[in-house]
C-alpha cells in the first residue's frame, strides 16, 4: 500500500482491497457499490488497486485528486458533499454536547453507531442517503457520473474515513478542531449554568439509631399520664406461650416459673410507678418526671 505525504491519503489499495473496516466505512462503500454500472466499478477498483490514483488531498470541504487514465496527463477529480449551515450545525452541536458518550467515542476515533440521531435535530444527515448526494466532477470526456476515475477516488476515500471519522464532518462543514472546540465550549457553559444545590442535611436520628428510643426534650406535665398496666396487658401476656423445655421429673416447673416471672414483673412495675410518681413530686419538676416515667 502506498502512503503519500502529509495532507494526502493512501493512493493504492492492496490486493485484498479495504479488508475488514469499521461500520461507517462500510456504509460509505455501500453507496458506490450500489452503482448500476458494474463494469465501470470493476475498472475503478482496478485503478484503486494498481495505483492509478496519483494523489488525493482534502482542501476544506472538497476532495481533490489526480487519476491517471488512458491519456498522457492525469485527470482532475473533485468530490464534495452539501455542507450544513451554521444554524444546522447549531442543532447538531447542541445534541452532541448533551451526550458525553458521543464526544468520547469521536475523540477515540470511533464513529458512534447512533450518530445520525444528533443530525436528526437539524433535519439533515451526516452520511449521504444515496450516491447522487455525493457531488463530483472529472476532467475526462466520460459523460457518466460517477466515471471510473471518480469511483476509484471514492474507494480510496473509505480508507481515509477508517483512519479519521472526522473527515466526514469536515466534508459537511466542520473540521476536527472546530468541532471539538465548539463541543468543549458548550459543555463548559452548560456546567457553569447549572446551579449547585447543597445537599439537604440529615436529621441526627437517621445516622444514629440510638436516638430512635430516646426522647431528651422536656415534656409538658399535662401531656404525661402515668397508669399501671391493665390485666392481660403485660409484655409477658402479649408474648404468648413461652417455648420452655419440659422436664418429666418436675412437671410443675414451667407453670411455677411463669407465675414467678409474672409476679416479678408486677413487682418491678409497681416500683417503677412509685419512682415515677415520686420524681414527679420532687421540687415540682414535672418535665423531668415525664421523661423519667417514659424511660421507666
Amino acid at each position: 500500500m502506498t502512503v503519500t505525504p502529509a495532507g494526502s491519503i493512501t493512493t493504492q489499495l492492496g490486493q485484498q482491497g479495504l479488508g475488514q473496516q469499521p461500520w461507517w466505512v462500510e456504509q460509505w462503500m455501500e453507496l458506490i457499490n450500489s452503482y448500476r454500472y458494474k463494469k465501470r466499478l470493476e475498472r475503478a477498483w482496478t485503478y484503486a488497486r494498481e495505483g492509478n490514483v496519483l494523489s488525493i488531498r482534502f482542501e476544506g470541504r472538497r476532495v481533490h485528486a489526480r487519476v491517471q487514465g488512458s491519456e498522457k496527463d492525469p485527470y482532475k477529480v473533485k468530490l464534495w458533499l452539501d455542507v450544513l449551515n451554521d444554524e444546522d450545525w447549531g442543532y447538531v452541536l447542541e445534541a452532541l454536547s448533551h451526550k458525553a458518550r458521543w464526544s468520547a467515542q469521536l475523540l477515540a476515533g470511533i464513529m458512534p453507531q447512533d450518530i445520525e440521531r444528533a443530525f436528526a435535530a437539524s433535519g439533515k444527515r451526516l452520511f449521504p442517503f444515496k450516491l447522487q448526494e455525493v457531488r463530483s466532477e472529472c476532467s475526462c470526456l466520460d459523460k457518466a457520473n460517477p466515471c471510473k476515475h471518480i469511483s476509484a477516488v471514492y474507494y480510496l476515500m473509505g480508507d481515509r474515513f477508517s483512519e479519521d471519522p472526522f473527515v466526514l464532518f469536515q466534508l459537511r462543514g466542520r473540521t476536527r478542531s472546530q468541532l471539538l472546540e465548539e463541543l468543549a465550549r458548550r459543555r463548559r457553559e452548560g456546567a457553569e449554568g447549572r446551579v449547585e444545590t447543597a445537599p439537604h442535611p440529615l436529621h441526627p436520628a437517621l445516622v444514629d439509631p440510638a436516638r430512635w428510643w430516646r426522647y431528651d426534650a422536656p415534656l409538658d406535665p399535662d401531656l404525661v399520664v402515668i397508669t399501671p398496666a391493665m390485666e392481660g396487658e403485660s409484655g409477658l401476656d402479649g408474648a404468648g406461650p413461652l417455648p420452655l423445655a419440659e422436664e418429666p421429673r418436675f412437671p410443675e416447673a414451667n407453670r411455677r416459673f411463669l407465675e414467678h416471672l409474672q409476679e416479678q414483673g408486677a413487682r418491678m412495675g409497681q416500683l417503677a410507678m412509685a419512682r415515677a410518681m415520686a420524681a414527679g413530686n420532687d421540687n415540682g419538676e414535672g418535665n423531668g418526671a415525664g421523661s423519667d416515667a417514659l424511660r421507666a
